[in-house]
């Protein structure tokens, strides 16, 4: 029999990724935006836009908006009539608008069924609505109208705060060193956060170890070189 440490079978256990107000963590990346969202429904238009890098947190704040206003989550492909009963009937999300394949001119008849209810739309992307490429005049001067908030890539206190929360979330205690570590050496992204929390977590169980700097130190490299798909 061999005298090696037995290996512990790794599973990746389903975290869910807290999306609730009491989990965001704030800095001055975003603030403006959750300070925003706070306010609701006491906005300045109708519609409003959060435009910011991918990563930086915009579908976790879009998350939290529709959970407080009960807003309905649309298809930015899909805004033909259901979509603007939605929008008439109540508050209404839709995420990286941007994207590509957006419907114009039913996001155009969209916003106009929030302004006449008196309601309001979210909208998400990486750009502002002036770089979208919109074709449709009457569509481009509601952008236009539209209130836009900027939200920067995550910061060292923001990145941070959500790396601890990540391992907390996993009951996994970590040294304050290897959480500044992470934070000065992975990509400025929460996306990223989240995989390399993920990928630590499993390697840790496998190994039936704590995370040390060393361990992070290894996962951040196989990440950069493309060597780091979880399973």
């Amino acid at each position: 029999m061999s005298a090696n440490k037995p290996r512990q079978l790794s599973l990746e256990l389903m975290h869910a990724e807290g999306r609730s107000r009491d989990d965001l963590v704030v800095s001055a990346a975003n603030a403006d935006a959750v300070s925003l969202i706070d306010r609701w429904p006491d906005w300045p238009t109708p519609v409003i836009v959060l435009a910011g890098p991918a990563g930086s947190g915009k579908s976790h704040l879009g998350a939290i908006w529709c959970e407080m206003a009960g807003a309905r989550t649309l298809s930015r492909d899909d805004l033909g009539g259901e979509a603007v009963d939605a929008a008439a009937a109540g508050p209404v999300f839709i995420d990286d608008a941007d994207a590509g394949g957006l419907d114009e001119s039913g996001l155009f008849h969209v916003i106009n069924a929030v302004r006449t209810a008196g309601s309001h739309l979210m909208l998400t992307s990486r750009r502002f609505p002036g770089a979208w490429g919109v074709k449709l005049p009457d569509l481009a001067s509601r952008l236009k109208a539209a209130t836009t908030v900027e939200i920067s890539e995550p910061d060292d206190v923001l990145l941070a705060g959500v790396i601890t929360k990540l391992f907390a979330d996993r009951q996994v205690e970590v040294e304050p060193h290897v959480v500044q570590y992470l934070v000065r050496r992975i990509e400025r992204s929460l996306s990223t956060a989240i995989r390399v929390v993920q990928r630590l977590d499993a390697v840790a169980l496998e190994q039936q170890s704590r995370i040390t700097r060393a361990m992070a130190a290894e996962t951040v490299s196989a990440l950069d070189e493309g060597q780091g798909e979880l399973f």
